[in-house]
Formats: structure tokens, sequence, C-alpha cells
């Protein structure tokens, strides 16, 4: 496996400190989301992993758009929720991606194609139940190939 980029970021205090990216990039207060109490105006881990997810995932659709010698509507979404969840003591995730494509006739297969490849989806395939959406309705996934 070929390394392509390494990341870097640092937390300090948590959920309620800051994260710096070792370029500066990102340099933010972290809090625990608003609803559980936390404090206005500071980021979280699940809206950074759900920013992340969505970028990386419409790229994922570029790039079928792209090999298949289509051209995205550049108004085209990919909206992802990220749900912190809880079972006994234990903590997870559970991520929606709802695609826009903007009237594509196969949007459907293109988000099947995309989940096979995006990075996160890959990453988190087994390990995080990914509900995927075209229009806000649930994506016709084939029975060989379940969304996670």
């Amino acid at each position: 496996m070929k390394t392509l980029y390494t990341a870097e970021a640092t937390a300090t205090g948590g959920r309620n400190g800051q994260i710096r990216s070792s370029d500066g990039v990102i340099d933010m207060a972290m809090s625990v989301p608003q609803g559980l109490g936390g404090k206005q105006g500071a980021t979280n881990p699940e809206q950074l992993f759900a920013a992340g997810y969505a970028s990386c995932f419409q790229q994922a659709l570029l790039v079928i758009a792209q090999r298949d010698g289509q051209r995205l509507d550049p108004q085209s979404t990919v909206q992802c929720a990220v749900s912190l969840t809880q079972e006994g003591e234990a903590y997870g995730l559970a991520v929606t991606l709802d695609v826009d494509l903007k009237g594509a006739a196969d949007a459907d297969r293109m988000v099947q194609e995309a989940h096979r490849i995006c990075p996160y989806s890959v990453g988190t395939r087994g390990n995080i139940d990914v509900q995927l959406k075209v229009n806000g309705q649930p994506a016709k996934v084939e029975a060989t190939e379940k969304a996670s």
C-alpha cells in the first residue's frame, strides 16, 4: 500500500478543548455538542467527521462521473449526518449520506460506486452503520453490496 498523504492534528482538553492541525490551518475550540450541554461557537468531532465524509464522498462521485465520461452538475451536494450513539457504556457513530446529483439518471449506481471507493466508506465499512440516500430516499443498493 502506498501512502499518498498524512494529516496530523493535536487535541488538548478532549471535547472541551482545542484542536490544531500541524500546518495551523485548523486551530479551533472544541465543545460537547450544544444539544448535550456544550457551548455555542465551538465545533465537535461529529461535525468534523461529517464535513470530512461529505467532502470525500463528493470527490468519489466526481471520480465516478469522470470515469464514466460525465460531468456532475456543479450544484450537486452530499449532505452527511453523523449521529453519536450510546449502548450501555459504549459510544458509537451512525452516518447518513444524502446525495443530490441534480437529476442524474443513474444516481443510485453512482452513489453505490462512490461508496465502494470513498476512503471514509472503506474505512467505516463493517464498523459504522452508513445509510445511503438519493434525494432523501433510500438508495437502491444491490443485495450483494449492502451500504455497510
